[in-house]
């Protein structure tokens, strides 16, 4: 049902739905789909015939060039840009025409749907590497090692500056430098409740409350504001928050595939990233720990939650009845996934894109790639206890008694009639079982083991399908021609990359993931704290220092400011990798606490290039759910846990606690940005869609939250009339006093012609509606959904 306001309310809506206009993929992405998952797919079944290396160019058509695709060949132009679906390339791969290719055998469905969905996306093919791929081994590392990410970091002088009163940090001298040079001038400082309503929801995610906003307006202290940044970063809130930044990166899901887990708690490493946030667990040994905790001496099986950012990356459906060549294309494609998420979040560089050859952008060659794979290959996903496997040892009998009971159950509830003696005697020796072992409950996290994907091995015969193996060894993997693991190279020993180390060693420490750690810490500490002080810095004011903040390399974008950058990870490894500090000298730069509003023509720096003003900034949904929470006082505080459907009529939790579904993506967060959890998330792009705008009017979140916050407004603010009700109501949703003419709106609509009528002829029902709607509208407007 389509709920409609009166006229008097339409003109009080403005929805973000109206406000911006949708974001596409970065050219950078589009690049990097294409050399992972087009290019290869090309090469393999298209340029024999088809690209400047073939001794005959059938037909007159080139796939290796971005002209060569525009242009077509013989039998007309390969893309229709009105209908995608029906162009030549995709009938001829579907085999639904006189053209069928490639001519040895349709692709597999698979590849299909990839190359639908590439053509479907506008076909991009990168512009600057029309060239065929250069031959392996032709990477030039030493140059390679000259691009500005792969340099060391160091400290940099402070920059000349001429308003010597305005910094308050050191980083503020490499932000003003180039505002001056602009001809630009800072903005003047927000003031205080703007400023603790930017800082609350950069924080902990959600707004200060009405007193927090006035005691911090009144008080005169020169300390106030450190003061508060300080309470604000010890807040336990501070670290959920930060957690749910982070499992963007780790695409983070509440359920996996069910094949995989099948009593393991995947919020357990949420919860863990929750408790690291809070601690201020340096960086360095956040990587350390979710990459390898399970072979650091210092740590114990109550650390395993920690491997959730491998054990819980996508797995694919491997039928074991198929043909053991499409399983290892499957299990191939895992350890890819595995290799991008890794590269991508740590250093910021797409090391999967030379899975099936060298990098065309980076010096990062194929042997590079199977080097970090094979540490991927040698590692299992599986699920593990929180207590020493000798403490669990008797549980792993009892369980497997209870399983064998179990299956004794369901046979017997088959039988007519069911023996139904025999069946409560079962049950009861399962409850014995169950509560007579010790740790029985103890919680299962996805964890990872020392294995190797030994083989992938057909049955003697058809009926007994493929069975995958594995050996406790690690294993080094050969370099798969054109990324084919059925067609293998040389063998390729496990060790890091070569652009980032002098003389790369084989890893010999198991799988080698505790090494890799080690390397991404040290040897690549520079590249490493670019990356993550980027990130932290976008979280902070929308915008990166680099733009592109998972990719480093050469089709990323440069630093606006590369001596800022560089500075500030120069000092975060000095500093211990703490990134609370980090956060403290942003929050404390006059930078920072700089207002939206521009002191110059903003025509001059639309983009805000040079940050001589804040960015406004719309609140990501989490934040905008726990707003209304809070505002209704039905947030329900509790940590960690099991997760809640988002949807769920009780669900009172943070939005952080809401289930991701890996295969069944809630509709709620789909229609509101939320990452795929599928893949690793660089940063959210906010788009704006007309089906935002319906799940504001009419969706079932703010119906019940606008009847809470008026449930709340009858109980603690009846009886004073609605003047200083929509006060109150101005305070707990914008942290500030309604002006005049807001206050004669809302009077206006609400029925109340002065400030002591209280409408005593109308009926309480039409009433109560009015406010409701008058709650609803200002939980959906642009001032609730932005922040200053």
């Amino acid at each position: 049902m389509v709920r409609c306001f009166p006229p008097p309310l339409i003109g009080m809506l403005v929805f973000v739905v109206v406000s911006a206009a949708c974001q596409r993929e970065s050219p950078a992405d589009e690049t990097e789909y294409f050399e992972r998952k087009i290019r290869p797919l090309l090469s393999e079944h298209c340029y024999s015939c088809h690209s400047s290396d073939a001794e005959t160019i059938h037909g007159g058509l080139l796939l290796d060039s971005a002209a060569g695709i525009q242009r077509g060949g013989d039998s007309g132009e390969l893309l229709n840009s009105d209908t995608p679906g029906g162009s030549l390339l995709i009938d001829s791969i579907l085999y639904d025409g006189d053209i069928q290719m490639p001519p040895e055998g349709k692709l597999s469905d698979r590849d299909i749907a990839e190359l639908k969905r590439w053509v479907d996306a506008g076909a991009h093919f990168p512009e600057s590497v029309d060239q065929p791929a250069l031959a392996s081994g032709e990477v030039d590392y030493a140059e390679g090692k000259k691009f500005w990410s792969f340099q060391p970091v160091q400290r940099h002088p402070l920059p000349e500056i001429q308003h010597q009163q305005w910094p308050q940090t050191r980083l503020d001298h490499f932000v003003l430098a180039p505002i001056e040079q602009e001809g630009l001038t800072p903005s003047p400082p927000a003031d205080r409740a703007t400023l603790i309503r930017r800082l609350s929801f950069d924080l902990i995610g959600m707004p200060p409350t009405p007193q927090q906003v006035r005691d911090f307006v009144a008080d005169d202290d020169p300390d106030a504001y450190r003061r508060l940044v300080d309470s604000l970063l010890e807040s336990p809130q501070y670290g959920e928050h930060w957690a749910r930044w982070w499992l963007d990166m780790a695409r983070y899901t509440d359920r996996t595939a069910s094949w995989l887990y099948q009593n393991g708690q995947p919020h357990l490493y949420r919860d863990w990233v929750v408790d690291a946030m809070n601690q201020d667990m340096a960086y360095d040994e956040f990587i350390r720990r979710q990459l390898a905790t399970d072979l650091m001496p210092q740590t114990g099986p109550e650390d395993l939650s920690a491997l959730g950012f491998v054990s819980l990356s996508p797995t694919y459906w491997k039928e074991l009845k198929l043909p053991c060549e499409i399983i290892n294309v499957i299990v191939a494609d895992e350890w890819e996934e595995r290799v991008d998420a890794v590269s991508r979040t740590f250093m910021g560089l797409t090391v999967a894109c030379a899975r099936c050859h060298d990098h065309k952008f980076d010096p990062i060659s194929t042997e590079d790639y199977y080097a970090i794979a094979g540490i991927f290959a040698s590692c299992r996903q599986i699920e593990r206890p929180l207590v020493s496997e000798e403490q669990y040892q008797p549980v792993r009998i009892a369980k497997a008694q209870v399983a064998k009971i179990q299956t004794e159950i369901a046979k017997l509830k088959k039988e007519k009639p069911q023996p139904k003696a025999k069946l409560d005697e079962l049950a009861a020796k399962v409850k014995e079982i169950e509560t007579t072992t010790a740790l029985y409950d103890t919680p299962l996290a996805p964890a990872l083991s020392e294995e190797s994907m030994l083989v992938v091995r057909a049955g003697k015969t058809p009926q007994e399908g493929t069975r995958i193996e594995y050996q406790a060894e690690p294993r080094d993997l050969p370099a798969y021609i054109r990324g084919n693991p059925n067609r293998p190279g040389p063998i390729v020993p496990r060790r890091f990359l070569k652009v980032l180390s002098d003389d790369p060693q084989p890893y010999r420490d198991g799988s080698g993931r505790l090494e890799l750690a080690e390397s991404l810490t040290t040897e690549a500490a520079s590249l490493t704290a670019r990356v993550i002080v980027n990130r932290i810095w976008l979280a902070h004011f929308g915008q990166g220092i680099v733009s592109t903040p998972s990719n480093f390399g050469n089709q990323g974008s440069p630093p606006t400011h590369p001596q800022l950058l560089d500075d500030l990870a120069a000092r975060f490894i000095a500093d211990g990798w703490s990134i609370k500090r980090l956060h403290r000298e942003i929050l404390l730069s006059a930078t920072w606490q700089q207002s939206s509003a521009s002191a110059d023509d903003s025509s001059t720096d639309p983009d805000n290039q040079w940050l001589s003003r804040m960015n406004r900034r719309r609140i990501t949904f989490e934040q905008w759910r726990d707003a209304m929470l809070l505002a209704s006082d039905r947030l329900d505080k509790k940590m960690g846990g099991d997760s809640v459907d988002v949807d769920a009529p009780n669900n009172h939790r943070r939005t952080l606690y809401a289930t991701i579904h890996r295969r069944d993506m809630s509709p709620t967060l789909m229609v509101h940005d939320f990452p795929d959890p599928t893949q690793h998330s660089p940063q959210r792009v906010p788009t704006v869609t007309a089906l935002q705008g319906l799940y504001a009017l009419n969706g079932p979140l703010l119906l019940s939250q606008s009847q809470a916050v008026v449930s709340r407004l009858s109980q603690q603010a009846s009886g004073v009339g609605d003047r200083h009700q929509i006060k109150t109501l101005y305070w707990w949703l914008f942290s500030r006093e309604p002006s005049d003419r807001e206050i004669e709106m809302g009077l206006a609509f609400l029925g109340t012609s002065s400030p002591i009528a209280n409408a005593h002829d109308e009926p309480s029902e039409t009433r109560s509606s009015r406010w409701q709607q008058y709650a609803h509208v200002l939980l959906a407007s642009n001032e609730f959904l932005f922040v200053d």
